[in-house]
Order: C-alpha cells, then structure tokens, then sequence
C-alpha cells in the first residue's frame, strides 16, 4: 500500500500535531477531575490522532511502509474511539460502547488485505475517504448526545454538527476537485484546513470544558440540595419524641417561649392508671401504650395542629386557630378511640386519660398551657373522687 500525490510540509503536520496534543491533554484533565468515561474516551481519540500525525512525520521523511500502516491504524482508532464516547454519551448512560471497540480488530485486518492486494490510491483521495468518515463519525455524535439543556452541553452539540459539516465539506471538495480535473497545487486537507479544523476542534474542548463546569454546578447544587435535607431532618429528628413520634419537650420549651404567642386551644392530657400499667404489665406494654396513643394522636389532628409528650405519660395539643366547642368534641372522640385499644398477647386493655384546655386567644403558650394542666388535673382529681380506680 502506498500514497501518492502532493506531500505536506513540515509546519503544517507540527500545526496539527500541536493541536491533536493539547486538545488531548485538555480532555485528559476534564476525565480527571470528572471521571466522566466519555472525557477519557475523547482523551483517548486525541491520543491515537497525535501518534498517527507521528508516523505520517516519519512516513514523508522516510517514504517507509511500515510507518504508513501505523499512521492508517491510528487515524482508525481515532474514529473508533470517537464511537466509543457518543456510544457512552456525557452523562455516562451508553451500554454498549465495548461493542465500538471491536472495530480496533478490524483495523489489521483491513490493512494486510490492503497490503496483500498492493492497493495504490493518491494522498488527497485517502484524504477524502479519511474526512468523509469523520464527517459521518461527528454527525453520529450529533445525534446520540441529546438531552442537555444547558449552554454548555447545547454548545458541545452545535460545535460537533460544525465539525461534521467541515470534514463532509473536506470530502466533497477532494472528490469534487478529482473528478473535475487535476488538484490545484496545494488543494489538500494538511494545508488548507488546518487552522479552521483546529479552531472548530478549539471550540469542541471550550464547549466540553463548561459542560464539566454545568456538571460541577449542579453537582454542587445537588450536594447543597442534599445538605440542607439532611439538616432539616436532622433539626426535625432532635425535636421528635422517638418513642411516640411526637414533638418532644425541648420542641414545647420552645414553642413556649415564642413571643409571638398562638391563638387557638391547648389541650393537655395525662393517662389515667398509668404507672399501675408499668407495674402490673410490664415497661414493655407501657410503651407499646404509649406509642399507640402516639400514633392515635398524630393520625387525629389537622396538618396545622401540633402535638407534644411533655412528660412520661403527659401530652400537649395545640389546636391551631380553633374553639373549645370544636376542641371538646375532638378530645372526647380521641377518649372513646383509646377504649379500642388492644395490646398484643393481652387482648383489649382500655386506656383513658384525662384532659384539660384553655384558649390561648393570642398570648404567650405558657399561661394558657398553665391553665389547661390545671384543668386536666382538676379533671383527674374529680374523677378519683368519683370512681377511686381511676
């Protein structure tokens, strides 16, 4: 296999090579500080670009085959790789990029039938094939890296369709010129297109650079996103009871102090009998009790209700923006749910609690809370009077 036609000079291949270099390490470094294996694929494409402009330095000094062969495989590999990254894709979704790499094997193979069968064919028509499967390779990128909204990922495409649009208008220009007659001196891919292949090429790697850039902003924005979660939960956390799932203490203390005050109606209330529970059943039931009532609590107020444990078997309800009519009726349905309450291995076991309110009507939460644990006390006392078992 052997080339003919007119011959590059030294500058123009040391233009390209300067180019194919920087441009490879400038995606190596993008792979680098991303991990992002479509980077390191375009890395890689660039790497296998700069050592076939070696060996086509080393070709025109020496005129010697087996550097051609190096410089057909490696302009190859530069398109196999190229496949490999639009297969793979920015975001990394590809699946079956390996599959790209394959073609590596055919390379060889495609150079000894060419050696074998002493195929002769002139530098520019070579050319022309060369620019026209790039082309083909750019406009394949073109369409599989979609989905980017961003300036960077949307600049990254249009500088690809350019690409592909140049190295078809390269092919076109080579075949079109062999068919029309002789190539006019110096009508050939190293010296004409050289400067406004690398500025396209130029702006592919500024337009990778700010999809890094886009990737790391939002990369950023998710771990702020994620932090300010988990700071929420964590605040949340600290003020839940774990045991109930209620607001804990510390949370009321607060709520207490806020000078803003609340308007609405405190409940509170305490079980009845508790401590005769622990005793006769256990810590373990006592607990089982108390995180039912719990629940029953949480699933009986409104979203804008708040609920408390400010003691062992002691709970505080604010009821937003409500009156002690509405309130009444509540506290007594939740008072006829508890008597529903069944315990695992025990069978029904009947809780009652006694309760207490006050309107807050604006104030302060600690004298009307005051208030209603006077009430819920005073509830008690009548009902111990009433019935000595409660």
């Amino acid at each position: 296999m052997q080339f003919g036609g007119p011959l590059p000079d030294n500058i123009s291949l040391s233009v390209q090579l300067l180019g194919t270099v920087l441009f490879c390490v400038a995606f190596l470094f993008l792979w680098s500080r991303s991990r992002i294996v479509f980077f390191a694929f375009w890395s890689i494409a660039w790497a296998m670009q700069s050592l076939a402009l070696v060996f086509a330095f080393l070709y025109f000094k020496t005129f010697s085959g087996p550097w051609l062969a190096f410089y057909v495989f490696f302009e190859g590999a530069f398109g196999v790789f190229l496949i490999a990254a639009a297969r793979v894709g920015p975001a990394g979704s590809g699946k079956h990029w390996r599959s790209s790499l394959k073609l590596l094997v055919a390379l060889p193979v495609l150079l000894v039938v060419l050696y074998v069968v002493n195929w002769k064919l002139t530098l520019d028509t070579y050319h022309g094939f060369h620019a026209l499967l790039i082309g083909i390779v750019y406009f394949y990128s073109y369409l599989t890296i979609r989905g980017s909204s961003r300036a960077g990922g949307k600049f990254f495409r249009f500088s690809l369709l350019f690409l592909s649009l140049a190295f078809l208008e390269h092919s076109f220009m080579f075949f079109y010129t062999r068919f029309r007659g002789p190539i006019p001196a110096g009508v050939w891919l190293f010296q004409n297109n050289a400067v406004y292949d690398i500025i396209l090429h130029s702006m592919l790697v500024f337009a990778a650079m700010a999809m890094w850039i886009e990737s790391q902003t939002d990369r950023i924005q998710q771990i702020g996103d994620e932090l300010d979660r988990v700071r929420r939960e964590s605040l949340t956390n600290m003020d839940l009871d774990r045991l109930t799932g209620l607001l804990n203490q510390a949370a009321l203390a607060r709520r207490m102090d806020d000078p803003q005050g609340f308007k609405g109606v405190v409940a509170v209330c305490d079980m009845d009998g508790f401590k005769q529970v622990n005793d006769h059943y256990g810590h373990l039931v006592g607990d089982e009790i108390l995180r039912a009532v719990g629940h029953l609590v949480r699933s009986s107020i409104r979203h804008e209700d708040e609920a408390f444990r400010w003691g062992g078997d002691e709970f505080v309800i604010l009821f937003q923006n409500q009156n002690t009519a509405i309130v009444r009726h509540r506290m007594e349905e939740l008072q006829v749910r508890l008597q529903d309450f069944r315990v695992r291995g025990y069978g029904a076991l009947p809780v009652s609690f006694s309760w207490g309110m006050a309107e807050a009507d604006g104030r302060p939460l600690r004298q009307p809370l005051d208030n209603a644990d006077q009430e819920m006390y005073n509830y008690k006392r009548r009902r111990a009077a009433a019935d000595p078992q409660c």
